[in-house]
């Protein structure tokens, strides 16, 4: 199928112009002024704008094991419409894909009911437990890396092993940095809410110190090591260090820490999540990050549970929120309009640098796959849970007035979401 997108403002080569787009297949065939084809199916964007396709290196999508919060089906149909071409699935699953025999569940449903791309991660330990290490060597080559992510890998000498082999493998290391010591039942950021409003505090220190653990690893096995979900300013700081020291370092903030603190907190579980919003000191450096490339990209941890599991509170309810579908448009209305970050440094964060670090394609090029998405910025709308693909419903940016509407993706050539146009 090939398909003709006309007119539009289109992101190539590191800035936007008007261009036509003529896809071949999976390719894309033709970027030029005024291109005609009458074999295409034809699209007039004029006034929209078409972006490499985004990809997000953190997506829960809970299949298999817990299809009653997701299933592969629902969360990539949800990343279609979020304008998302390619998603790595975490791994706490059942099974956890720990093993060729433990991945192939995944992989089959993978390719039975993906809309978009997907890659597994494999987790670093057995379980997730983190005592013994997972069969690396036999998963490694259908996996993007190996994370143990939802829970913190506590042993040193686990972790360092870890890395030695992951090096081997030529393989990324993505850790979720938790020290459990340091917990102490906490369930929202240890800060002035939590203690005007009774509630236990998780404290900074437990991301950024296993975070400054593991760099010291890092200089020892050479590993290439990835930062989950960073949220507090002492861990951008300690990767900014890093990075200076030439370590092979990357990290990931999530839309909701750059945008929400904690003095945004409700007493409702959809503003609850893993790590939790913090201070808004800890925001603004976030977004320092972001500008001067310490943090490297941007990624939701969508992270879908049921109603009840969600509507217990803050102290009862689980961890998680969802964020594909508001990601863009949340992040366009509050950091690029009010002139935080470029149009284009936003499309770097969400698919330029995630793909580079990972290894995948991106981009919109002659010759690469053909993995776009196409939004109407001038479009503005409420953000409505009820609206969702994905089966989970609980956001923090429910109720807010945002700009940006998906109005097509495609994947490798292919229609994977489109609005009636």
């Amino acid at each position: 199928m090939k398909l003709l997108l006309k007119n539009a403002t289109v992101y190539t080569n590191g800035a936007f112009s008007r261009k036509d787009i003529l896809t071949d297949g999976e390719v894309f065939a033709r970027i030029d002024d005024c291109i005609e084809c009458g074999e295409a199916f034809v699209f007039d964007f004029s006034d929209k704008f078409i972006f490499p396709g985004f990809v997000d290196v953190h997506v829960h999508l809970r299949e298999p094991g817990f299809s009653l919060k997701e299933t592969i089906k629902t969360g990539t149909m949800s990343a279609a419409k979020g304008g998302y071409t390619t998603v790595f699935a975490m791994p706490n699953l059942n099974p956890t894909p720990d093993s060729a025999e433990n991945l192939a569940p995944q992989l089959e449903a993978i390719k039975r009911d993906a809309v978009i791309n997907v890659i597994p991660y494999g987790t670093i330990t057995v379980g997730e437990k983190g005592e013994q290490l997972s069969d690396m060597e036999a998963i490694a080559h259908d996996i993007c890396a190996f994370s143990d992510d939802g829970k913190g890998v506590q042993s040193e000498e686990t972790m360092l092993e870890a890395m030695r082999r992951a090096k081997a493998l030529n393989k990324i290391i993505a850790a979720h940095c938790e020290d459990n010591s340091l917990l102490e039942g906490g369930y929202i950021h240890k800060g002035k809410y939590a203690l005007e409003h009774g509630h236990k505090g998780i404290c900074s220190e437990s991301e950024w110190r296993p975070i400054a653990r593991d760099i010291e690893l890092c200089k020892q096995t050479g590993v290439s090591y990835h930062v989950c979900h960073v949220s507090a300013k002492e861990s951008v700081e300690i990767i900014r260090k890093a990075k200076r020291e030439g370590v092979d370092i990357t990290c990931e903030t999530g839309p909701h820490y750059l945008i929400l603190d904690d003095s945004c907190l409700k007493e409702e579980g959809r503003f609850k999540m893993n790590p939790p919003l913090r201070d808004k000191t800890d925001r603004l450096a976030l977004i320092e990050g972001i500008k001067d490339g310490t943090i490297d990209m941007i990624a939701t941890d969508h992270a879908p549970h049921t109603k009840e599991e969600k509507s217990k509170g803050l102290a009862g309810s689980l961890m998680g929120v969802v964020g594909l579908e508001t990601a863009f448009a949340e992040l366009y209305t509050n950091l690029v309009k009010t002139n935080v970050i470029s149009l284009e440094k936003l499309v770097e964060l969400m698919s330029l640098t995630p793909a580079r670090r990972f290894g995948v394609e991106s981009g919109i090029e002659v010759g690469k796959k053909a993995s776009l998405t196409v939004f109407d910025l001038s479009k503005s709308y409420t953000v409505d849970p009820e609206d969702f693909l994905t089966k989970g419903r609980s956001t923090p940016f429910e109720g807010d007035t945002v700009f940006g509407e998906c109005l097509m993706t495609v994947t490798e050539g292919k229609i994977s979401w489109k609005t009636s146009l």
